[in-house]
């Protein structure tokens, strides 16, 4: 199961969306090589193509990259539909919301906002000076794609959200999803005694016993859910990463320990709980609400480095479906159906 970064993580939406971060948009002198190939969308709610589209060129404060990788997320699509909350996009633009590059130094960096109508499912595009994230050496630039949205996310909503301690006990709800499987690993990696790794039942599930879980929960088939986290957290939960809300999230409140932080990320099982006072009371239990959007850049300049260092060393791995760029369309679709799986990412 996908977890819904795409909506409510928001990949820094409110900035991407907005777009006004350089002082020009339509930008001249253009560069040398033109026009460029991208995916393009020209009608809100349909699927992009690739065509030709015009050449970013160069603008004051903002610095043209030469894409090599960009994550394909919900939120890419919940942007294309124009109903998204920041706005509707510009039309017509160029799709995708962050990617890995290089710049003309020839320096590896991440991006995660675009210069309207810019978007990183291109051969190049123009980016913000100051939306530019180094990347560690040796990780892989497929893999730090896409690592991007849903890594960092994973990372941020473990650490700067949730401020996990170690030998605390952690719960992720939504696990088999790109976002929970790395939480589940950031998790162990940062010291957690305990990992439990819930979802529906399904082959994905079992294999994240390989990437750090101590136990699983089939969400979808256990008659009594919160006994069922119980037992396979052994007690009580210190944390929990939550992509799913509705009656999961419910359950995992029961087991929550004194001062527990339950963090909403998501809410793939539903948008509304019916939440009991004394639950929250009974444990002083602390509620957050996280987006990637919010953490200062800063911090999350920080968390993507440590992130995409632990991925070069192998003590994070992200399953990856690498398409061309060609592809666009069909992965489109593949995202649209929800259907979980590998991270794709695509490749100009």
């Amino acid at each position: 199961m996908l977890s819904a970064f795409g909506a409510s993580v928001a990949h820094n939406a409110d900035r991407v969306g907005r777009g006004a971060l350089c002082p020009l948009r339509r930008p001249a002198p253009r560069s040398k090589i033109r026009p460029l190939r991208a995916a393009v969308l020209r009608e809100h709610g349909t699927t992009p193509r690739v065509e030709e589209f015009e050449d970013p060129g160069q603008s004051p404060g903002c610095v043209e990259v030469r894409v090599a990788a960009a994550g394909l997320h919900h939120l890419d699509l919940h942007k294309a539909s124009g109903t998204f909350y920041t706005g509707p996009r510009p039309l017509p633009c160029v799709v995708g919301s962050d990617g890995v590059g290089r710049l003309e130094d020839g320096r590896r960096v991440y991006f995660d906002a675009s210069v309207e109508p810019y978007g990183s499912m291109a051969e190049r595009t123009l980016v913000p000076s100051d939306a530019l994230l180094e990347l560690a050496e040796g990780v892989d630039d497929v893999v730090a794609a896409a690592l991007g949205n849903t890594g960092l996310g994973a990372w941020l909503a473990l650490t700067w959200r949730a401020q996990l301690q170690r030998g605390q006990t952690v719960l992720v709800l939504g696990a088999t999803g790109a976002a929970g499987s790395v939480a589940v690993q950031v998790a162990k990696t940062l010291g957690a005694a305990r990992v439990v790794a819930a979802d529906r039942a399904g082959e994905r599930l079992p294999r994240l016993l390989e990437r750090g879980a101590d136990a699983i929960v089939e969400v979808d088939t256990a008659d009594d859910l919160a006994a069922s986290f119980r037992e396979a957290t052994g007690g009580e939960v210190d944390v929990t990463i939550d992509m799913l809300w509705g009656t999961p999230a419910v359950a995992a409140m029961k087991v929550a320990a004194r001062y527990a932080r339950h963090v909403e990320v998501g809410n793939m099982a539903g948008e509304e709980i019916t939440l009991p006072a004394p639950l929250i009371r009974s444990v002083s239990l602390d509620i957050r609400g996280f987006s990637v959007a919010h953490p200062p850049m800063d911090v999350k300049r920080e968390a993507y480095r440590r992130l995409t260092e632990h991925a070069a060393n192998g003590d994070i791995v992200v399953d990856v479906d690498r398409r061309a760029l060609d592809d666009v369309e069909a992965a489109w679709e593949h995202q649209r159906q929800a259907a979980g799986g590998p991270k794709m990412v695509l490749v100009p």
